[in-house]
Formats: structure tokens, sequence, C-alpha cells
């Protein structure tokens, strides 16, 4: 059974940062597409980051040169480093795999995490 689970999420003041950690199990991480999404609260879910099997990253405009992307696949761990938070960057944060890159991309992959709740104070 696939499963993924976020940690890592809290609450800082702006300028802080937080790494998030998705633990994979069911499956190897390094076989999945896999991506970072957030929701805050009245607003729809959004992309933060992507990376494909091979590592290559995509980001939002909203987060570029402030969160990076990577994966242990030893570990088979996903992280999100996030650096220099802002306010709008509260949001619960969930981490998403699946096989096909664009199911990732247009946020219909069928594997998701609950969410871990990031929280930025000015």
């Amino acid at each position: 059974q696939v499963q993924l689970v976020e940690s890592g999420g809290g609450s800082v003041q702006a300028g802080g940062a937080l790494r998030l950690s998705c633990a994979v199990s069911g499956y190897t991480s390094s076989t999945y597409h896999m991506g970072w999404f957030r929701q805050a609260p009245g607003k729809e879910r959004e992309r933060v980051a992507l990376i494909q099997r091979d590592g290559s990253t995509n980001y939002a405009d909203s987060v570029k040169g402030r969160f990076t992307i990577s994966k242990d696949n030893a570990m088979n761990t996903l992280y999100l480093q996030m650096n220099s938070l802002k306010p709008e960057d509260t949001a619960m944060y969930y981490c998403a795999a699946d096989p096909s890159w664009y199911k990732v991309v247009w946020q219909t992959s069928n594997f998701w995490g609950r969410g871990t709740q990031v929280t930025v104070s000015s």
C-alpha cells in the first residue's frame, strides 16, 4: 500500500526557514514523479515545486530562489527546503506522487499525503 507522510511544518516568523519531509512507503521513490503543493484557506490548491524521476525540478514563480525540492532515493524521502519565508507562504503543504508526470503537474496524482501546516507570521 502506497503511503506518503509529511512532516516538518510549524510556525515561523517572516524571513525564517523550514524543511518539510515526505516519507514514502509502498513504492520506490525513484520510480515516481513527485511534487509539493499547498492550499491556503479560501484559496485553490497550487503547485509549489515538482521533481521528475530524473531529478529535473520545476518551481512556481512565487517560490523560485527561496524553495528547493529534493529527494533522497535511498531514504525514500522527498524534501522541501523553504527559506526566506513570507506570510503569503502560510498554507497546508501536501506531497504527491505518481508514475505519470502529467498527473503530478495537473494535480491528479493517485497518491497524496495528508499535509503539514506551515504558518508564517509577519
